[in-house]
């Protein structure tokens, strides 16, 4: 493992009204009280900005000091909440993270560590939203991969809503043990100079640890 002083993880987290949340609040404070927490940078982003003012510069810098980017927030509406959209169309601009001269982002790692409030079976072809958790996760994928971003395979709780305090806290100690051990558990297989899809599923490597059940 990297020095555990040098602050290479990047968290983004992004909850509307993170005082009544059961599982986000939960994976911050679970982090804020690990030894991890002494690598992250860790930027709530509905507390600094609660005006929708996002100050792109400091967000760019964050991004650029980070090796490992994450995001962490509710899937609202099969997709991010809006405060964290606008702060992907703003910071993740055309010249800087994508297109011509965009490769402030290039071979960085990028995580999504997510909740829905539907159960598993909602997310499959004969439940209630027909696709599965893939399909609607597919404008992240592709949002990395442009950035020349390497995708790392989710961590979503299923059914937010009706887990346990001890099911809502061993999603957040999973999230701890990964951020703990990154990046060991990121490409142990990847190929030199392969691309995001010869990435390896978390459930065909060596394990570190037992996913929990229900997790993408």
């Amino acid at each position: 493992m990297p020095d555990s002083t040098a602050r290479d993880i990047l968290v983004l987290a992004a909850h509307p009204d993170l005082g009544r949340s059961h599982i986000t609040r939960t994976l911050l404070d679970t982090l804020r009280a690990s030894p991890v927490a002494d690598r992250v940078v860790l930027r709530d982003l509905y507390r600094l900005y609660p005006d929708f003012h996002i100050h792109v510069d400091a967000e760019q810098q964050a991004l650029l000091a980070a090796r490992l980017v994450v995001m962490v927030h509710p899937i609202y509406w099969y997709s991010m909440p809006a405060l964290q959209k606008l702060w992907l169309d703003e910071v993740a601009h055309l010249g800087w993270a994508y297109g011509p001269g965009g490769t402030a982002l290039h071979g960085k790692d990028f995580w999504l560590v997510s909740s829905t409030g539907g159960g598993a079976e909602a997310y499959a072809p004969g439940g209630h939203n027909h696709h599965p958790i893939g399909d609607f996760l597919l404008p992240y994928r592709q949002t990395a991969h442009t950035c020349g971003m390497n995708w790392l395979p989710p961590q979503i709780l299923h059914a937010a809503h009706r887990v346990t305090p001890a099911e809502a806290q061993a999603h957040a100690d999973l999230f701890v043990k990964r951020l703990s051990h990154y990046p060991a558990w990121c490409h142990p297989l990847a190929e030199p100079g392969a691309g995001d899809e010869a990435r390896v599923a978390l459930d065909e490597r060596p394990a570190l640890f037992s996913p929990l059940e229900g997790a993408a």
